[in-house]
């Protein structure tokens, strides 16, 4: 026999005693979050958030993010009461490798968490993203009279998400575009982990959202459950504004000795201050993992109503299906993240004398596949027209109309990068964010994530080396690379000519299992002399047989051309494109036996760090300090990336392996 319900006060003392049953012996965590939180996320589970915890990738579930994802065991608590495949044996292992419960959540890796979130603020500005992607995706999809794309997206977020610079950039962006199914729960306890917000924080919250234009809603008590009720209700009635719901709640509540204190934000309550914490709530104090049957018969009821509620919408889509068949085969195409049959039919192929730059070869690419994957979508950091990457004809993204291809994120690169992971994570688009190679640094945490979550975004960085001239070593990349090319499971690519970058385009399509990015040039380049060979990371341009000359981007032209003044001195020199060192690393040992044979001392050519090089290389060449404003052939002069450089370069280096006193003419 099925239990009855427990009351909601019963399961909220549940939550608070298993999220501090997971941490003890953990011997890490933040338990006063989620002592907190309690009420309030009780409440959503239950009551507001429209979700099926025996599908968590029901496409139109509401969307929640733990932006706060310190106060993991609250989510990994409500998850597994509320009915999701979540064991019990998995919160006894909290924090420990390979379990399901992480310190921080990871998407992926449990059941309804929806994004990774720790880094703070970055968990905000992915539900900014999944909000827009939902509103994109109706006017995309929705018609009269059939609705299939409707939810919203909830977000808990902290004192610290709202002190990172991101949630700012997000925030207002959110406003401007008018995201009205967007809730931010704000956990407004006054303590961060060295203290008093106040010892950092003095402006009203509250009075900054109004100020974007959000509407700001207020629970005064966050152990009230009536107001906890009203007041989410309340925001569930959207008048076209974002909402956020300002919750005062007590970090730690029942810990007599901790709670309203930063003791109890990071570290375990210990064995004393937990006991007498469950103590007061009424709750034993000798049976660790205590889950009443009547609150585990919550399990049951919440997915009786998931099931429900997915099975009403199904009736939707099927009658959808009815009345547009073709929409509705797209509609599921793109929430699968399927490609169209031969989309790589509108891959342009360019000629020999289609010299251009390889930010506009992109912007070729972008377009001329832009009319077989409907699904591709672009934004860009107030920087489109220089990036090259505007859809023509696509339309602008906009609180008035939501159909557009082109989304205009203004000076805001961090939380261009962190929503362009929401919107794939939502899923039904393939966005692309672009701004120059420079200011990644804005983004690094977010491609990070991307990597770290293993979702296909997609960034295109411009203006890649001290080539563009002028603007000097404040916009000159030169660290960039590098640190790119150390992120795990991130693909970079920098291609040599028009035809690499449409190879690399189609590559960063395709890719599903992690971030690519796309370093492309403001300058021009000549057209290589053979065909590109994109997905085996690097390949023959030339052969060789005194050295060989590795090179990406726009020194693979400098290569060649070093190589024609090497030959007038008899050297014999292989030039070798390697726009990706990670697909490269991919390739087996024969393939990168055969493209970087041993013997012939290996150079690498790039204007930016030589960081790294040392793995394919015995001599590199490189720039190694900041940047100089000078027109760009000046300066890449200046730092020696030119051919008869390199060609010196490689003559002085062959002669003090020979003793050969070999001039170039």
């Amino acid at each position: 026999m099925v239990s009855k319900l427990a009351p909601p006060e019963l399961c909220i003392s549940n939550v608070r005693a298993l999220s501090i049953d997971a941490i003890e012996p953990a011997n890490s965590g933040h338990p006063g979050a989620p002592m907190g939180l309690a009420p309030v996320g009780w409440t959503l589970f239950t009551t507001a958030l429209r979700h099926n915890p025996a599908n968590p990738q029901w496409p139109n579930r509401d969307r929640f993010v733990l932006s706060a994802g310190h106060a993991s065991m609250l989510l990994y608590s409500l998850l597994h009461l509320t009915g999701y495949d979540l064991p019990l044996d998995e919160i006894k292992r909290f924090r420990q490798l390979d379990s399901m419960t992480p310190g921080h959540p990871e998407y992926g890796m449990t059941p309804g968490v929806e994004t990774t979130t720790g880094p703070l603020g970055q968990g905000f500005a992915n539900a900014v993203g999944m909000a827009l992607a939902e509103s994109m995706l109706a006017a995309r999809f929705n018609r009269d009279g059939h609705t299939i794309v409707d939810h919203r997206t909830w977000c808990i977020c902290s004192d610290g998400d709202l002190m990172e610079g991101i949630s700012h950039e997000a925030a207002s962006l959110a406003s401007h575009l008018r995201l009205g199914k967007l809730i931010a729960i704000y956990d407004d306890n006054d303590i961060s982990l060295d203290g008093p917000t106040s010892l950092s924080y003095t402006e009203s919250t509250s009075a900054r959202f109004e100020a974007y234009g959000w509407r700001v809603l207020r629970i005064t008590d966050g152990n009230d459950l009536d107001e906890i009720n009203t007041v989410l209700a309340e925001a569930q009635r959207s008048d076209g504004r974002p909402t956020l719901v300002s919750c005062r709640t007590i970090i730690g509540f029942g810990a007599p000795g901790k709670e309203d204190t930063s003791a109890a934000h990071g570290s375990p309550l210990g064995a004393e201050e937990a006991a007498a914490a469950k103590a007061s709530y009424g709750w034993p104090t000798d049976q660790p993992f205590l889950i009443p049957d009547e609150v585990d018969a919550w399990r049951e009821e919440m997915i009786t109503r998931g099931t429900d509620l997915e099975e009403a919408w199904e009736t939707e889509v099927d009658a959808y299906r009815e009345h547009d068949p073709e929409l509705h085969a797209e509609f599921v195409r793109t929430l699968a993240g399927d490609l169209p049959d031969d989309w790589e039919r509108a891959l342009p192929e360019f000629g020999p004398d289609d010299a251009m730059a390889t930010r506009a070869a992109g912007g070729k690419v972008m377009n001329a596949i832009a009319s077989t994957l409907p699904e591709l979508v672009q934004g860009a950091a107030d920087l489109s027209s220089s990036t090259s990457t505007t859809l023509k004809g696509g339309g602008t993204v906009s609180g008035e109309d939501y159909s557009g291809r082109n989304i205009y994120y203004g000076v805001r690169e961090h939380a261009m990068g962190a929503m362009t992971n929401g919107i794939v994570l939502h899923g039904g688009f393939r966005p692309v964010a672009s701004t120059f190679l420079q200011f990644f640094d804005y983004m690094k945490n977010s491609v990070r994530l991307a990597a770290l979550m293993g979702i296909p975004s997609i960034f295109v960085y411009t203006h890649d080396s001290v080539a563009l001239g002028e603007d000097g070593p404040t916009h000159q990349p030169i660290e960039h690379l590098a640190a790119l090319r150390a992120i795990p499971n991130c693909v970079v690519i920098r291609p040599a000519d028009a035809n690499e970058t449409s190879q690399a385009w189609r590559i960063a399509i395709e890719r599903q299992d992690g971030p690519t990015v796309l370093v492309l040039t403001r300058q021009a380049l000549k057209p290589l002399p053979v065909e590109p060979e994109v997905d085996q990371g690097a390949y023959t341009v030339a052969d060789g047989d005194d050295c060989t000359l590795i090179a990406t981007g726009s020194e693979v032209g400098v290569a060649l051309d070093a190589r024609e003044l090497l030959a007038s001195a008899d050297i014999s020199a292989r030039v070798v494109s390697m726009p990706s060192w990670e697909l490269f690393a991919e390739e087996d040992e024969d393939v990168i036996d055969e493209v970087l044979p041993d013997g012939p001392p290996r150079f690498s050519i790039e204007a930016a760090a030589t960081f790294g090089w040392e793995r394919w290389a015995d001599i590199v060449i490189g720039i190694d300090s900041f940047g100089a404003s000078a027109p760009g052939p000046e300066v890449l002069a200046h730092f020696g990336i030119t051919a008869e450089a390199v060609a010196a370069e490689v003559v002085l280096w062959l002669d003090e392996l020979s003793d050969d006193d070999t001039e170039v003419d």
